[in-house]
């Protein structure tokens, strides 16, 4: 498929879904009998269509059951959740669970469907007929990045990162407006559960969706969140926020010791390499004229000069006092390129290489791989203080599209 039909396949899908729907937690209580006290005490608060809202606290505070009120898992003892403003109290249960993708952290596939009958569950009970199911289901395994002979496949054949997207893709499947995410990343290894994350912030920016993310890890509320609610026993919302807010200006003490001392760090978090005001990286091709190219590099952080190919990708580097010497930019004994970092990378994780390397300044490549900027330590560093550096632009969440 080319570039310019793989663009309008997808933007014909967006115009084809299903708009995200508005949910709205209205005075929402729940008491269990015999229960000492409520497991939800007069919650409310608002999630915008297309945001993804994170529920985060201690065990028993409640963040569970609120998600299990929403599809009618449970029922409400006081108070209202609304849908794009009608009430989940006076729609039929089975039809609006139909209408809501749920993802678990047990993932939950059917042993013994094949992959492609697993994404296809509620579609068939919704009456789609065959070649429309056929059609979705090729669809979703292109969006979460699985290859098509996955569909014949059992679960037992998929690794625990495989099985997941797949939970994600049968929650698609129908197109729900909102989506239920139970700490779906909570029982797979750190590395894989990372790159899920990254991979389901990619899927998001395109499909736009209303979650409702369940998790105890503060780190990823932080990092999976447009709002996050913190919960604390008893059922209570202490903070509905934007992360940054939540960072910046904890609710009281107990949020505070929840998202930890090193708040400052995790703003770090926020914001992605390309907020900032990178130096230009000295570049050049092999060939060109050393002198101007050697005053480049002598203006630089970098102090090297990154030899480039006719796309701007980094090919090399040459040390300054080689290049002095030199009457062209050579074409050979280049020095590695070395230590690089895309664009989309946060300052947190950018921090942590110019650390790990030292403290020289990081190479930034743009999505194409073409050097894109320079960045310091200081810059880096400067950005932990509150008024450090120029407040940014909101960011484009997710990391760079790497599949588990």
């Amino acid at each position: 498929m080319s570039a310019d039909r793989s663009t309008a396949a997808v933007a014909a899908r967006r115009d084809e879904r299903t708009p995200a729907a508005t949910l709205e937690f209205d005075g929402v209580s729940k008491r269990y009998p015999g229960a000492s006290g409520p497991a939800l005490d007069n919650v409310s608060f608002t999630v915008p269509a297309g945001e993804v809202c994170v529920l985060v606290g201690p065990s028993g505070c409640g963040k569970t059951t609120a998600m299990r009120l929403v599809n009618r898992m449970i029922d409400l003892s006081d108070g209202d959740i609304r849908l794009d403003g009608d009430s989940v109290i006076s729609r039929d249960p089975t039809t609006l669970r139909r209408e809501i993708g749920y993802v678990i952290q047990q993932i939950g596939l059917f042993p013994h469907f094949t992959i492609a009958d697993n994404i296809a569950t509620v579609p068939k009970l919704l009456g789609w007929d065959k070649k429309r199911i056929q059609a979705r289901v090729a669809e979703l395994l292109e969006v979460v990045s699985l290859p098509p002979e996955m569909a014949k496949r059992y679960p037992r054949q998929l690794s625990g990162g495989q099985q997941q997207r797949v939970g994600v893709a049968r929650a698609l499947a129908a197109d729900p407006p909102l989506m239920l995410m139970d700490e779906p990343f909570g029982a797979i290894d750190p590395i894989t559960r990372d790159r899920l994350q990254d991979e389901f912030l990619r899927l998001q920016r395109e499909i736009r969706k209303t979650i409702v993310f369940v998790t105890h890890d503060i780190d990823e509320a932080i990092k999976m969140g447009d709002k996050i609610a913190i919960m604390r026993e008893g059922g209570h919302l202490v903070q509905f926020d934007s992360p940054a807010e939540i960072l910046t200006r904890p609710a009281d003490e107990f949020v505070a010791r929840f998202v930890g001392i090193d708040r400052a760090l995790k703003r770090l978090t926020l914001r992605r390499l390309h907020d900032l005001e990178m130096a230009p990286v000295p570049a050049a091709q092999v060939g060109d004229d050393a002198g101007p190219v050697y005053e480049r590099v002598a203006a630089s952080p970098l102090d090297e000069l990154i030899v480039v190919d006719g796309e701007g990708k980094p090919l090399g580097r040459v040390g300054a006092d080689r290049l002095q010497a030199e009457s062209r930019v050579p074409d050979s004994r280049l020095d590695p390129v070395g230590v690089t970092a895309p664009e989309t990378w946060t300052l947190r994780d950018g921090l942590a290489m110019v650390m790990t390397d030292g403290n020289r300044p990081l190479l930034v490549l743009d999505e194409a791989g073409r050097a894109a900027g320079v960045v310091t330590v200081e810059q880096l560093s400067g950005a932990l203080r509150p008024n450090g550096s120029p407040a940014p632009t909101v960011p484009e969440r997710g990391d760079p599209e790497v599949s588990a």
